[in-house]
């Protein structure tokens, strides 16, 4: 996936961007579930809590594409939108402790069965809290990711729990973590809007390419 262009990180408030044509289609078990008709993918995962299904709603323009709960760990099914030209797969969030060893295994077997194998898959939106180091957990699908070979975009989500100077070391410090450059990572929030245009831009330009 094409890397979007600005980072801003001055006031951190932009304008939210206009709603996208998009619906709900599904929830399934099965990580190659086949959709049809068959269009381009882009896959959202990250760890529990980290604000996915707000940026879900962010990046539509919509406010409840995405049911957004306060306690974390529920979405546990392969959760598929239709948006514009192409499909969101939203994927559980990993590193959620208080769900069974059962349902974690089951959720790790989705998760790398969408991100290694599934055909139609265009790139994968990989989610990160700003304000945490990287959890073991979070090394472990960077690891599976590389291995996948899938085009990545890694997006800091929560940045409007920060000053600028503060979203400034975050970023570098996230980007030293995990062994990134500092523009190889996006800074956004769902609730400024901040980065939210850039983000969707380069969802949008990587599902045409896929087209």
């Amino acid at each position: 996936m094409s890397k979007p262009g600005g980072r801003g990180q001055g006031s951190g408030v932009s304008a939210p961007p206009p709603p996208l044509p998009a619906e709900f289609v599904g929830s399934f078990p099965d990580p190659l579930h086949p959709l049809q008709p068959s269009l381009p993918e882009i896959a959202f995962l990250g760890r529990s809590n980290v604000g996915k299904s707000s940026l879900l709603n962010a990046l539509a323009g919509r406010k409840a594409l995405a049911r957004v709960s306060a306690a974390p760990g529920k979405t546990e099914l392969l959760n598929v939108y239709r948006v514009d030209a192409g499909y969101w797969l939203d994927l559980p969030g990993y590193g959620f402790a208080k769900h069974s060893k059962t349902a974690r295994a089951g959720f790790r077997a989705l998760l790398e069965g969408v991100a290694s194998r599934r055909p139609s898959l265009s790139g994968v939106v990989w989610l990160l809290d700003v304000r945490h180091p990287p959890s073991q957990d979070d090394y472990a699908i960077q690891e599976l990711l590389a291995k996948a070979g899938r085009p990545v975009l890694a997006v800091l989500t929560k940045a409007d729990k920060f000053s600028a100077p503060q979203r400034s070391r975050a970023l570098a410090q996230r980007a030293r973590e995990l062994g990134m450059a500092p523009d190889e990572l996006l800074l956004t929030s769902s609730t400024t809007k901040l980065g939210i245009e850039e983000l969707r831009e380069s969802i949008l330009t990587a599902v045409s390419g896929g087209r």
